[in-house]
């Protein structure tokens, strides 16, 4: 499978953490087939002073996407995730983002015969009302910090 995947980090020493968490991608998921240049945008969702830095990047394994999620919420803790961000859901409406030193957003995938994955997997510790993993991502083509490097690695 083919897994395209959102990379941004807004704290410290940006484009080095991405370059870290993509060495890490590599070593724990699969072999990075295609990666964006550096993306600078302003925060999507929340104020802050602080500048993003995002790339997207095209990884390709044979684990599953549930696999590649916890990967990659490890990859981030490893880098200093403190608080994950959350999406809104029925008893909050608004969903509440923050500064962090690395975001990785699984946005589309495709498995071994160039079809779309698309799935919802539930959490079997949080309400319905909010899947811990929806394919494609629900919001990539909201975002021109995901489209933009995405269409340097990919027709869109």
């Amino acid at each position: 499978m083919v897994y395209f995947l959102s990379l941004g980090s807004n704290l410290g020493e940006r484009e080095q953490t991405l370059r870290h968490a993509m060495q890490q991608i590599e070593q724990q998921i699969g072999p990075v087939l295609r990666c964006s240049s550096f993306y600078y945008s302003e925060p999507w969702g929340f104020d802050s002073p602080n500048t993003f830095c995002n790339l997207c990047c095209a990884v390709e394994t044979t684990i599953s996407p549930l696999e590649v999620l916890h990967t990659t919420q490890a990859i981030e803790r490893a880098l200093g995730r403190k608080e994950k961000s959350t999406a809104a859901t029925q008893h909050s409406p608004a969903p509440h983002y923050t500064d962090r030193t690395i975001d990785i957003d699984l946005i589309r995938v495709f498995d071994e015969h160039g079809q779309e994955v698309m799935c919802q997997i539930e959490d079997p510790d949080t309400p319905a009302s909010k899947p811990l993993l929806v394919l494609p991502h629900p919001l990539w083509q909201q975002r021109d910090f995901v489209m933009v490097p995405l269409a340097e690695i990919m027709k869109i």
